[in-house]
């Protein structure tokens, strides 16, 4: 095949656009290794020490929790689910953007990618084991949380497959399992260069444990990218399905603004929007403070911006959805539970929700805007806040009935709060353990978009 000097030349720009100051694999791999193989630093301690702190109030209030029940939250008659299940979908949606980034991006061959995905594919799993914890609480009993599993015959009774219980369990469990594989595979090649530059015993046995016998022949790079393909296409169905089903939780019931079929491609949005919020977040800290950013460069984190505003958008557009539809519909029942969302008790979360998902995004529409790291990092902040509320708004403002004599007005204890912020402090201790031990970023696949990558590369003219 006959390639032009100029589809060289553009090949080698575009390659180059991504990693800034030309560097040679050597230097990708000494930029990424260092994080690892050096001390923490003191900020590292002091984070981990209070994420640590978080974490033992998050299992102190579990504790108490089991001893005194569900009746030590906010809950009151019309509100049967509250933060619990609030916190739930909020760290669900958190986890979409890892498989987004790394298995969609991958197949449509975005290499643009590869500077953040292990960020993503971290953040997920660390966030799907904050969501799981939720659900497995807040039905009461949970010495019976067997019962949402698909046990045959189980004491004589057979599980209930038209429970939103059980849908879960299937849809996050499959999720979470294909999520670790997907992140497990993708680290191999990263573990076995930790364990050749290893100088402790206890590190090179445990990276060599983990790294399969990775020696980078060309017969394994086959099989590596082979079964990275094969996760990556089987992942993407589950972005989908996995907040489908979550929204199905709602979607089932009789209840007002629940009985809606807006709520999958309305929550799948959401959660790609919510997920890329949180990953622009962590990567800009962690680009900062450990000088990755020729690696995570502002062009990288301009793309992720555009797709904020696209998902913000897709967000805003469901939200004028649901209120044309109350109106449009003609019932009675509907019209009275948007309106009393946006003017009813619960107006200022209402008010939060729109402020955050839908204004802030807009300032994505400019290019010095979405290329500003004050900016993008602060209106990520506002995004995942927006997110958090918007939630709430559905779980809480959406949960009256057809009885107006047992609405009550909800409001959260200290035991929900301190499960929120517990739940926050779970999620950075595995991340910062994450930072310290394991490579932030792909090392491998950063290599691949290099100009050295390319088999038609000039050799003599640098790197």
């Amino acid at each position: 095949m006959n390639v032009s000097a100029k589809e060289l030349s553009d090949s080698s720009t575009q390659r180059e656009i991504l990693v800034l100051g030309n560097p040679t694999f050597e230097k990708i791999t000494e930029a990424v290794s260092r994080i690892v193989e050096g001390k923490p630093t003191r900020w590292w301690y002091a984070l981990f020490s209070i994420s640590v702190l978080l974490t033992i109030m998050l299992f102190a209030n579990l504790v108490y929790l089991f001893w005194e029940g569900t009746g030590i939250w906010g809950l009151n008659n019309p509100v049967g689910w509250g933060w619990a299940i609030v916190n739930f979908v909020f760290w669900v949606g958190i986890g979409h953007a890892g498989t987004l980034i790394s298995a969609i991006l991958f197949l449509l061959r975005q290499r643009w990618r590869t500077s953040i995905n292990r960020f993503a594919e971290a953040m997920t799993i660390f966030a799907v084991i904050c969501a799981l914890l939720f659900p497995a609480i807040h039905v009461g009993r949970v010495w019976v949380l067997y019962w949402v599993f698909p046990l045959p015959n189980q004491m004589g009774m057979w599980p209930n497959f038209r429970s939103p219980l059980l849908w879960d369990t299937f849809a996050v469990g499959t999720y979470f399992t294909c999520s670790l594989l997907f992140w497990y595979v993708g680290l191999v090649p990263d573990l076995a260069t930790l364990r050749d530059r290893a100088k402790a015993r206890i590190k090179k046995i445990l990276y060599g444990l983990f790294a399969l016998g990775w020696r980078g022949g060309n017969r394994q790079w086959r099989h590596y990218e082979l079964s990275y393909l094969v996760l990556a296409g089987v992942s993407t169905p589950l972005v989908l399905s996995v907040h489908s089903i979550v929204s199905t939780d709602f979607a089932t019931s009789l209840l007002p603004g629940w009985h809606t079929t807006i709520f999958p491609p309305y929550f799948v949005a959401g959660a790609i929007f919510s997920g890329f919020a949180m990953v622009m977040t962590l990567s800009l800290i962690a680009r900062k403070v450990f000088k990755l950013e020729d690696i995570i460069t502002t062009k990288t984190l301009e793309r992720m911006n555009k797709i904020i505003l696209v998902t913000g958008l897709m967000v805003g557009y469901a939200y004028s959805m649901e209120f044309f539809i109350a109106w449009y519909s003609g019932n009675d029942y509907e019209r009275f539970a948007f309106i009393n969302r946006a003017f009813g008790p619960y107006a200022w979360a209402y008010w939060i929700m729109v402020s955050c998902n839908v204004i802030v995004p807009q300032l994505f529409w400019f290019k010095r805007l979405r290329t500003s790291i004050p900016v993008m990092f602060i209106a990520s902040i506002f995004v995942n806040i927006g997110m958090w509320f918007e939630r709430f708004v559905i779980v809480v403002t959406l949960s009256r009935d057809y009885l107006p004599s047992s609405w009550d007005y909800y409001s959260p204890t200290i035991y929900d709060i301190m499960l929120l912020v517990g739940s926050f402090g779970l999620f950075f201790t595995l991340f910062l353990l994450f930072l310290r031990y394991l490579p932030m970023v792909a090392m491998s696949e950063v290599k691949g978009v290099l100009p050295q990558a390319d088999p038609h590369y000039n050799h003599g003219e640098g790197g």
